[in-house]
């Protein structure tokens, strides 16, 4: 039998309002031990809630009926005055009478074994919670619209087309079906390998999104990086001084910028060095230039040399950041875009972060919602089109083998949203839920 829980579904410690979620099949019979049984289902009532004859608190209740909650079952809300004993005091009754604290994400995981959800949208509930952005809110209310689900949901109608012209040649080789029938499922696997493939390299979209877009500011001992990571962070969190090597770790700063969460990171200036300590930092800040969405390559008069070894991470998509321009002009290295700044007076700091912006907005904004926002995405992704393709490859030879790997790709994109063979999955899900969820 299923257990009844309860949970404290907002944050803890003193407050106006604290409200504890019950569900389970043991609500009602709880919030009638309380002293309030027989509340009408989606109204609020007021009563006064007891336990051993002693008042707890007078608490405004709402008593939902399975299946119109939010977990599917018979639950209830508690919204009780926000002091920390008035808390206690209610989910120490509440222990008392046989219910049990949730475990983390358990509300939502119920409500997808009860069908409320599907696991792509339980997902979305967690980034909703987590969501510190216009962008990241804006993409969490799209998954949990079921846009991300509609979208596997048409990768797996298209495969499951092809499948059915394998199989029914495979299944039925001695009625009335056309010759070759199995082969005429290649263009529709040409075509679903194209989706999979353009899904795959929009990746990294949804993930930007989600946990920030990674900037990397990388150059030369005393360019300026740490001056320039202030100004973008809008306070001293870098030291600042003229001795070259001061920095000599990575620096990370969240942002936001243009309604786009963003990771900046200042790193240690790239030079050879024979000093233990920030050839570590050197080389940290090689690795995360590496893994940067954009690298802000910041170049000054006093480092412009022709052996910068930070050219060396630059790509045609990053942008040289000329600083220092109030003490000379720079000679912008060619094919790569460039924006002249100067921390000292403010020269062009508003335009750098206007052209942060249009990034962004370019990389992170599409007309399709993006068919990946978490890493088991892209995997379950990869796989299924690793099967496509191998069942593509296999079409010609022995349509039998081509339907196992169709199968195998059915599997993985059904994987997403929890179709199939969801629970060796459900504990990774449900884990980063906070507990009231």
């Amino acid at each position: 039998m299923t257990h009844t829980i309860f949970a404290l579904a907002t944050p803890p410690g003193r407050g106006a309002v604290a409200i504890l979620r019950l569900s389970g099949p043991g609500t009602e019979t709880a919030l009638a031990a309380l002293g309030a049984g027989g509340l009408t289902p989606r109204l609020a009532s007021v009563r006064s809630l007891r336990h051993d004859g002693r008042l707890i608190d007078e608490a405004l209740i709402l008593r939902f009926v399975a299946p119109r909650s939010y977990t599917g079952e018979d639950s209830a809300e508690l919204h009780l005055h926000g002091g920390r004993a008035v808390v206690e005091a209610a989910s120490t009754a509440l222990i008392a009478l046989g219910l049990r604290p949730a475990e983390p994400g358990e509300f939502t995981r119920r409500a997808f074994q009860n069908g409320r959800m599907d696991l792509a949208q339980a997902e979305a509930v967690a980034d909703l919670i987590d969501a510190e952005t216009e962008a990241q809110k804006s993409q969490a209310l799209g998954q949990l619209d079921g846009a991300l689900s509609a979208a596997y949901a048409g990768f797996r109608r298209d495969l499951l087309k092809a499948l059915s012209l394998v199989e029914a040649e495979i299944d039925f080789p001695d009625e009335e079906v056309p010759d070759n029938l199995a082969r005429t499922a290649g263009p529709v696997l040409d075509a679903l390998a194209t989706d999979l493939r353009a899904a795959l390299a929009d990746s990294d979209r949804g993930r930007r999104v989600r946990e920030g877009y990674r900037i990397v500011l990388i150059g030369e001992t005393n360019a300026g990086k740490s001056s320039l990571f202030n100004a973008l962070v809008a306070r001293e969190a870098a030291i600042v001084t003229p001795i070259a090597g001061t920095t000599r770790d990575v620096l990370d700063a969240d942002i936001m910028i243009g309604g786009y969460a963003v990771t900046l990171s200042d790193t240690a200036g790239l030079r050879d060095s024979d000093d233990p300590v920030e050839a570590e930092g050197i080389r940290r800040a090689r690795a995360r230039a590496e893994g940067a969405d954009l690298r802000l390559w910041v170049r000054s008069p006093s480092t412009d040399g022709a052996e910068d070894p930070a050219a060396a991470f630059v790509r045609a998509s990053d942008l040289q950041v000329l600083n220092k321009a109030d003490l000379g002009a720079v000679a912008p290295a060619p094919d790569l875009e460039a924006l002249s700044v100067s921390t000292a007076t403010g020269q062009g700091l508003a335009e750098l972060h206007q052209w942060i912006a249009a990034r962004l907005a370019r990389d992170l904004s599409g007309a399709d919602f993006p068919a990946v926002t978490r890493e088991r995405h892209r995997r379950r992704l990869a796989e299924a089109l690793a099967a496509v393709e191998e069942g593509r490859r296999a079409l010609d030879l022995a349509p039998e083998m081509a339907g196992d790997d169709l199968r195998r790709a059915a599997d993985a994109l059904a994987r997403v949203t929890g179709a199939i063979g969801v629970e060796d999955i459900l504990g990774e899900v449900f884990s980063s839920f906070c507990i009231g969820k």
